[in-house]
């Protein structure tokens, strides 16, 4: 892989996913966010959601349901080969990442275990007997890591309803993991975490995504920099 700061050379961005699980109550919203291991190259030490780039075994894995056809119409838009199957890897590259880094299984409990699950990650969620649940997912935001950083993600910041944890294994989160800290945080507080500022821009597209009722027809947020110049376009 080229490395960033080699002269003349960029790096491409991944397709990436992450995932905002949301819990709402009547004493407002909350978010989970977790922290990044302080000796990570990328955004260490900061509150992140979990999250991580695109796997060939997430177009394998089985799921309950599908896409709402307003959100896979969006993760489609302006990508090099949109398809039902390639939103569809998005939406599953996000529970399998935040079932990695959290050990949280996104899903419903009641189809069983999922048969002939991918190895490795996918495997082990499939343990849980948890299912992962394509309708639970909505999608908030998409954003392309600048150029010049260690890495680069074209990442897309999903939602979810925190009643669709439906698993959950121990020691996913430890000091030496990826992330090492998990909070539940209201969202009218979580930016004052020591957060990146694409997470922070996030926030606030998600308070006003449920100000505005969480319609899957809105228009999404798209950021990116070109020749320098940060945008902030709608999909």
């Amino acid at each position: 892989m080229i490395e960033a700061g080699e002269p003349g050379r960029v790096l491409r961005p991944r397709d990436a996913a992450t995932l905002i699980l949301l819990e709402r109550s009547e004493r407002g919203p909350r978010v989970l966010m977790g922290r990044r291991h302080a000796q990570h190259r990328f955004m260490p030490g900061k509150f992140v959601f979990p999250g991580g780039r695109v796997e060939p075994e997430d177009r394998r894995m089985a799921a309950a349901g599908a896409l709402d056809p307003h959100v896979e119409e969006k993760l489609n838009a302006r990508v090099r080969r949109p398809s039902p199957n390639f939103a569809r890897a998005l939406a599953l590259a996000a529970i399998r990442e935040t079932f990695e880094e959290t050990g949280l299984a996104i899903g419903v409990p009641d189809r069983g275990a999922p048969k002939n699950p991918p190895p490795g990650a996918w495997t082990r969620f499939a343990a849980t007997g948890v299912h992962p649940a394509l309708d639970a997912i909505d999608f908030l935001a998409r954003a392309i890591t600048p150029p010049g950083r260690v890495r680069r993600f074209d990442a897309r910041f999903l939602i979810t309803d925190a009643r669709f944890i439906a698993g959950r294994i121990e020691g996913a989160v430890h000091s030496e993991a990826e992330l090492v800290e998990l909070v539940w945080t209201p969202l009218d507080e979580a930016r004052n975490l020591d957060l990146p500022a694409i997470t922070q821009a996030a926030l606030a597209d998600l308070k006003q995504a449920l100000e505005d009722g969480l319609d899957k027809r809105r228009p999404r947020p798209f950021y990116r920099e070109i020749r320098g110049k940060r945008l902030r376009e709608q999909l």
